[in-house]
């Protein structure tokens, strides 16, 4: 690698991934032919309805559900609106006069807004704390079911701190009590297995641009038998349950990038470059690091450190081109931690100093040596 391609670094993957070669050389064609509108029944229509199809099977190959229950969307945030507000409003279509959600405090706002949403519309909402590692207690859900309650909304992983919430148990427990289980996973897909059957979901959020497809699309898995109402109304798109005319490109971008999740996980590979980058930063800055999350149930890619007595921001404005994120926003001087951090508890001076280093599959271990270097200078 040559020193330029060294000055900048990308250690932001959990914000956003870049279109994979693999995807881009699939989305090409649909950018110069097959232009056609996947409802029409003629031959320009027909080549961008079978694309849509084709990536619809391969999204539904990665979560191991049938392509009949993959919905496309436009992406993460409007997938986690159409479980909140659609459930809810199924819930009241069919009489319940006070529904009520389970969610948890370190949800995406994706989540936790809609949440405040389907509140004013006489919903009643549950909000489960966290530990000082961001772990979900089950038990918390299993005592916040009531009668009332018509859904469990827990994210897969935290996209902060790369938490691994206990899913699978939360699910047993939702069937228990016959409640729909919905997971965000948006950070996880593509990262770790994200099988449907395994979780023990109902329903499942995507975002296309956390694995490496363009941003602007994404999926719903939503389980056969599920009461969901659309959230966008018009025509008959997707088995009428979402109005709005399919992109083929964006869809085919989807589907290739969930192939290539499938054909070629590079979980250990991002484990082993994250582990490389915390040993560098453990020997380089000593007590000055510290980690933020669970030690071992955490998102392969994620590290999640504080710099005690620091300020991040000022850390990565003096990082020379290195790209990651807070665990603090300065806003007209006065510097707000994370809610996330908060809601872990972590002490104000730790979450102030917060840095979220993020690997992806294009991370090289020469990139990650140059940040040790850089922050061992600085911190």
């Amino acid at each position: 690698m040559t020193p330029a391609a060294v000055d900048r670094v990308y250690l932001d993957y959990n914000a956003s991934t870049p279109v994979a070669p693999e995807v881009a050389a699939a989305m090409q064609p649909f950018l110069s032919n097959h232009f056609g509108n996947p409802s029409s029944g003629h031959w320009a229509g027909q080549p961008a309805r079978e694309a849509v199809e084709v990536a619809r099977a391969q999204t539904a190959r990665l979560l191991g559900c049938q392509p009949d229950e993959v919905l496309l969307t436009s992406g993460g945030t409007e997938a986690n609106n159409h479980v909140i507000k659609g459930v809810v409003s199924a819930a009241m279509a069919s009489g319940a006069r006070t529904p009520h959600v389970i969610t948890t405090v370190v949800e995406h706002p994706a989540v936790l807004e809609p949440c405040r949403v389907v509140e004013r519309l006489g919903a009643r909402v549950t909000l489960i704390p966290v530990d000082g590692q961001g772990l979900v207690n089950p038990d918390d859900i299993r005592r916040a079911i009531t009668p009332q309650t018509v859904l469990i909304s827990v994210m897969h992983a935290n996209n902060e701190v790369g938490t691994l919430q206990p899913v699978t148990e939360i699910g047993d427990i939702a069937r228990e009590h016959a409640v729909p289980f919905h997971t965000d996973a948006a950070q996880s897909a593509g990262k770790v297995s994200t099988r449907v059957d395994d979780l023990n979901v109902d329903l499942l959020s995507l975002a296309g641009h956390k694995l490496y497809a363009p941003k602007g699309i994404g999926a719903l898995f939503v389980r056969a038998g599920v009461a969901l109402d659309p959230l966008l109304h018009g025509g008959g798109h997707e088995r009428g349950r979402r109005a709005g005319t399919e992109s083929a490109l964006l869809a085919t971008g989807l589907g290739a990038a969930c192939a290539l999740a499938e054909s070629d996980p590079c979980a250990d590979r991002l484990f082993a470059l994250r582990e490389h980058f915390w040993r560098g930063l453990q020997a380089a800055c000593g007590e000055r690091v510290v980690l933020n999350g669970h030690p071992e149930r955490r998102l392969p890619n994620t590290l999640s450190v504080a710099f005690p007595g620091r300020f991040g921001d000022e850390i990565l404005a003096n990082l020379d081109g290195v790209a990651a994120s807070t665990g603090s926003a300065c806003h007209t001087g006065v510097r707000d931690i994370s809610p996330v951090l908060a809601a872990m508890g972590v002490p104000h001076d730790l979450a102030l100093g917060t840095i979220r280093f993020s690997v992806g599959r294009t991370t090289t271990e020469t990139e990650l040596d140059e940040v040790v270097r850089r922050l061992e200078s600085y911190v």
